[in-house]
């Protein structure tokens, strides 16, 4: 019998377990993500994922009953089960983008928080180039971001969640939000006389 070529692709398991002790009381969160391992596709979690799920696990009591935009540019699975975390929350993953399209996710970001000047956006990457910075695009679209270092939620160690990511990669994790002057501003366009 002939080979296809097609083999059915291996399935993997990754177990996060996050933990945190309050006022000697001790939570804890197990999320397992199956891993589909395959050349062809492969849907895994990314380093940058356990890095944002860490800083929704760190701070779930003060996201409990927000709302939740999930904005992914990748096909992996890397929630980690943050919507058991909180019932919603507006962020984006890690993302294996074309430079080019930085400014596509961008866009659309600014028109999310044209729409809800209060949200806020929140990302983890991993620093692929230090030699490119989002800067000229955030000041085009009128946003501004802040670095939040991973050591405020116990996020700078290469294993997090009982698991070996992030590993040795480097991840930033910052909040985008639309500059002060535009955050009140309608979203008006007007010819000019």
């Amino acid at each position: 019998m002939a080979d296809s070529g097609t083999e059915t692709p291996s399935i993997a398991y990754k177990v996060f377990t996050f933990e945190d002790e309050r006022e000697n009381a001790r939570e804890s969160l197990c999320v397992s993500i199956p891993e589909v391992l395959d050349p062809q596709f492969g849907m895994y979690v990314w380093p940058c994922a356990v890095v944002l799920a860490q800083y929704l696990w760190m701070h779930r009591d003060e996201l409990r009953g927000k709302k939740m935009l999930e904005v992914r540019s990748t096909h992996s699975d890397s929630d980690i089960g943050c919507k058991t975390i909180v019932q919603t929350l507006f962020m984006e993953d890690d993302e294996l983008l074309p430079v080019t399209d930085f400014e596509d996710v961008l866009v659309t970001v600014f028109f999310l928080l044209r729409k809800n000047p209060k949200a806020e956006f929140w990302t983890t990457y991993q620093v692929r180039s230090a030699d490119w910075s989002i800067e000229v695009l955030l000041h085009r679209w009128n946003l501004s971001c802040i670095e939040v270092q991973l050591d405020q939620f116990d996020a700078d160690t290469p294993e997090l969640a009982g698991s070996n990511l992030p590993g040795n990669h480097s991840i930033q994790m910052m909040k985008i939000t639309l500059k002060t002057e535009d955050a009140g501003q309608k979203a008006v366009h007007r010819a000019s006389p």
